[in-house]
Parts: C-alpha cells; structure tokens; sequence
C-alpha cells in the first residue's frame, strides 16, 4: 500500500509516517520501481502500537521497545522484557501523578472548607459548606475533606 493509503488506514498523515521512519521507528519502506513507497501490514501493525500507546500517554521512545519486539516477529508488541519494563515504569509514572493530584486535591478541599466557614462566619450564617467539593459523601472524609 502507498504511503497515504497507509496514513488513512492508520489514523495520521503522510507526514508523520515519514516522521516515524526518520526515527527509526518503522523500517523503511520499500520502494516501488517508480519510486514510490509501499507499505505492507506489518507496517499498519506498528503504527496501530504507537498510536495506541500515545493515546495512553506514553512518548514516541516509549514506544520503541513495542515496536522492536513486532519487529521481531512477536504477535503481539507488548510481550517482550524492554516493553514490560517500559510498562512498570509509566505505570509508576501514574501512580506518583496520582498520588500528587490527590495530595493537591486534599490542599484544595481543604483551602475551600476553610474560605467557606470564613465566609459564612463573616455573613453570620452557619458553618456549612457552600460547595459539594466539600460535602464528602457520607461516612467518608478521606479525600482531603474534614469532618465538620
């Protein structure tokens, strides 16, 4: 298949197959007696790997081991030992993301809990929260909420 027939198929452009090519992250294609590239199948299989790990959020050289291990004839690019490291550590990656946006999340709640029983002291209302960011769902005061 030709170089946008292969694009389409794929989900990109022309451009970024060339991209990927200059990268070393797809063989070269081979050329066809008018000069042209052809693409065979092998080719969609790996950029349907790279295309659903950035979906996931890995990088273009996350990339590389699962498209190595295609390459080297396995069935699938994820079972070779490079790719399962590369899985490990995006998915220690995550868990730190996590684990800071749920530390920031507790900051925030905690910030707003505060403004709001300032505010309605202020107003001379009662303390209660103004907003559900706040309002932790019943029996639970674990996500950065605090007990009233």
């Amino acid at each position: 298949m030709r170089i946008g027939e292969l694009a389409e198929r794929a989900g990109t452009t022309p451009r970024t197959l060339r991209y990927y090519e200059s990268l070393g992250l797809l063989p070269p294609a081979d050329r066809a007696g008018n000069g042209y590239r052809s693409y065979g199948e092998e080719h969609l299989r790996m950029l349907e790997q790279i295309r659903t790990l950035q979906d996931y959020g890995f990088g273009l050289e996350e990339t590389r081991p699962f498209v190595e291990c295609l390459r080297a004839g396995h069935p699938a690019g994820d079972t070779c030992a490079a790719s399962l490291a590369v899985y490990r550590s995006k998915l220690a990656e995550i868990d730190a993301w996590v684990d800071r946006l749920t530390s920031v999340r507790a900051e925030v709640a905690a910030q707003l809990l505060r403004a709001e029983r300032e505010a309605a002291v202020t107003a001379g209302a009662a303390a209660e929260p103004l907003c559900e960011l706040t309002a932790a769902p019943a029996g639970r005061h674990d996500e950065g909420t605090l007990p009233p």
